[in-house]
């Protein structure tokens, strides 16, 4: 019997093969030259492990807490447009598997289903992501609307003030979906003048706990809890907004440093292995969020694709963590990372390396 896909890599070819070029391009591609979307990778696998042997590794404990939901691992699916592009079932899939993994699922505004059908569906916590309007009457709107359907947090994206130069879906001539809920978000005008007060003003019309989901700086993080968010993402939209940023993890230490606990940091972009979640929680990160990985499971075999990349991330995590002698999450710190070779400091400086 042929052996199905082991980790995340295997996933994303089985999911190109399945899915037309265009809808592939657009949830593989980023913005431009791509420059960012390869830089994360590298600097992910950069980041180089300090294990420690001589520790009681019996039982590993990869549990947390997101604003004070109960998670069995520090993963999250992101918010994501229309799942449909990989199967039929979508968000009505994705949100099952996350209750499945025991974890939070962040649902899009350009979702294929309402966030009604997927709230209804939903056996586990569910957040709600939304803009920040032109219109602030549908900013309240749609986050009581979320809040009446069950949604626990409201998730606001801030990286897309403008539409980004995605240059695989010109070429593509790429259509976005006709479905009806992806087509109501599309046509909500979002506010590019949007700025501190906004969020300000918002925090206080919804009971719901806020996200801030783009920030890439410390001097905005340091503001977040200022102006009544819970919780931020660092994000560049998954290199899909602006290149040649840092990527997200290079920035992540800054960020958890600047927002000195006022509010909980999360981390996506570019996790493919449980050694990256391990890397950013040793970094600071409280949670990280994936997003295309979603859409190659789905794919390749809806909820249960879903369920599979879910697991394999918390498999190779415990296993992390076990080979790391770090028995839990508040073992994980920046002690176990390294970045910059021990032999530069003994060595001459004039000697090269041959390869």
């Amino acid at each position: 019997m042929a052996v199905g896909p082991i980790n995340i890599y295997e996933y994303e070819p089985l999911a190109r093969e399945r899915l037309s070029k265009s809808q592939y391009d657009f949830i593989a591609g980023g913005a431009t030259d791509e420059i960012t979307l390869e830089r994360t990778r590298r600097i992910l696998d950069a980041i180089v492990l300090r294990p420690k042997v001589m520790e009681d590794v019996t039982t590993i404990d990869t549990s947390t807490t997101v604003l004070g939901h109960e998670i069995t691992f520090p993963v999250m699916p992101a918010p994501s447009g229309a799942h449909a592009r990989a199967h039929p079932d979508a968000e009505l899939a994705t949100v099952k598997a996350a209750a499945d993994a025991g974890t939070v699922m962040l649902l899009s505004s350009g979702s294929t289903y309402t966030m009604e059908e997927v709230a209804q569906a939903a056996e586990g916590p569910i957040w709600f992501q939304q803009y920040f309007y032109t219109d602030r009457g549908m900013t309240v709107e749609v986050a009581h609307r979320a809040e009446d359907a069950g949604f626990s947090a409201i998730c606001l994206t801030l990286d897309i003030k403008t539409n980004s130069k995605r240059e695989r879906n010109i070429r593509n001539e790429y259509v976005p979906p006709q479905t009806g809920n992806y087509q109501w978000a599309s046509n909500l005008v979002r506010d590019p003048a949007a700025s501190w007060d906004y969020l300000e003003w918002l925090a206080s019309k919804t009971a719901l706990p806020i996200v801030m989901k783009g920030i890439m700086t410390a001097e905005e993080a340091a503001r977040c809890g200022q102006y009544g968010a819970k919780a931020l993402v660092v994000s560049n939209h998954g290199a899909r907004q602006l290149d040649t940023t840092f990527a997200t993890i290079e920035v992540l230490p800054e960020v958890v440093d600047a927002a000195d606990g006022q509010v909980e940091v999360y981390m996506d972009g570019g996790v493919r292995r449980g050694s990256d979640i391990v890397k950013a929680v040793a970094l600071g990160a409280r949670a990280v969020l994936i997003g295309r990985p979603l859409f190659w499971g789905l794919a390749v075999d809806g909820q249960a694709g879903v369920s599979h990349v879910l697991q394999i991330l918390r498999d190779e995590m415990e296993m992390t963590m076990t080979l790391c002698g770090r028995p839990n999450l508040a073992s994980l710190d920046r002690t176990l990372l390294g970045f910059r070779s021990p032999l530069l400091d003994v060595l001459p400086q004039a000697g090269g390396f041959d390869g």
